[in-house]
């Protein structure tokens, strides 16, 4: 008899609203960000096994850490934890996301492996509680577990869901190479202060979150926008090519997604997307059409 085993879905996302605030005492900035998770999707797949193993496939792989460092390994282990029992589990990634592309691929492994460990463990532990978890393990961690669209605010992981009227066409262009993070957040800093600027505190904006409810694509396309670009711009100046060639392809909006270095550009229906796709391609590694908003974890195989 084979063992059992349990597949997870978990989406990408894109920040269609990035407001970042002064760095906080710990490091982190407060954040006013607004969340569309899209159609490009990991899975993650726990089966039993004698330890806690991690394996990858996918585009990216290679840059997989399959360690205990992995945000899904710490996923694994802060549910066994909290249940009192051994995270004896194989943990198998199969990516689609861009690896460090600024659309919260390690998030979405980390929230998929939470669902995959209690499907098949089954702890007893609560939504709430589990949500909880994901928001210990990072500032993206809870969005990627619920999906759809939401206000995030704190790091970031503090949802407040968010209606979404209709469907929204995007076109993503993954970079040759990554950018950390940590290292966009520092350029963001150092910007503010060469350039002598007070950071505000970080609000979300009104009209970003009336164009998601409203389905209004070109209302959105008018309203999104992300503070941590200029630094991300700074870090990795060949992204302003691919957003100035997505924008001459008849994109409504073109933006860093996140951190990046993936770019993200809200097209007007599905065939405008295609062809900025087309576009695109000579500018980037991939270039990816799909829709938002798209769900969050759920379980696909059990």
């Amino acid at each position: 008899m084979s063992a059992p085993a349990v597949t997870v879905r978990v989406p990408a996302k894109v920040n269609v609203q990035l407001a970042v605030g002064p760095a906080r005492p710990d490091g982190f900035h407060d954040l006013a960000n607004i969340f569309l998770a899209v159609g490009l999707y990991d899975e993650v797949t726990a089966t039993p096994a004698e330890r806690l193993r991690l394996t990858c496939e996918g585009p990216g792989a290679e840059q997989v850490p399959l360690d205990e460092s992995n945000l899904a390994a710490r996923a694994a282990l802060a549910l066994a934890k909290r249940a009192g029992r051994p995270a004896d589990v194989h943990l198998h990634i199969a990516k689609d996301i861009p690896v460090a592309g600024g659309m919260a691929g390690g998030s979405a492994d980390a929230a998929g492996a939470l669902l995959a460990c209690e499907t098949l463990w089954r702890t007893g532990a609560s939504r709430d509680e589990l949500l909880a978890i994901c928001a210990e393990l990072g500032s993206d961690v809870p969005f990627s577990y619920v999906g759809g669209a939401a206000l995030g605010t704190g790091r970031g992981e503090r949802l407040t869901p968010l209606a979404v009227g209709g469907t929204f066409h995007w076109v993503f262009a993954q970079a040759d190479g990554g950018l950390s993070t940590p290292a966009v957040y520092g350029a963001y800093d150092r910007l503010a202060e060469t350039e002598g600027r007070t950071v505000p505190a970080p609000e979300a904006d009104r009209a970003v979150i009336e164009a998601l409810a409203s389905g209004d694509a070109k209302a959105l396309a008018a309203a999104v926008h992300n503070d941590l670009q200029a630094a991300a711009l700074d870090l990795f100046p060949a992204l302003r090519r691919t957003l100035d060639a997505g924008t001459e392809a008849g994109a409504l909006a073109a933006l860093v997604s996140g951190s990046g270095p993936t770019t993200a550009f809200l097209a007007p229906d599905a065939d405008s997307a295609r062809t900025i796709a087309r576009a695109l391609t000579p500018h980037c590694r991939t270039a990816r059409v799909t829709t938002a908003p798209a769900p969050g974890a759920v379980v696909v195989g059990e």
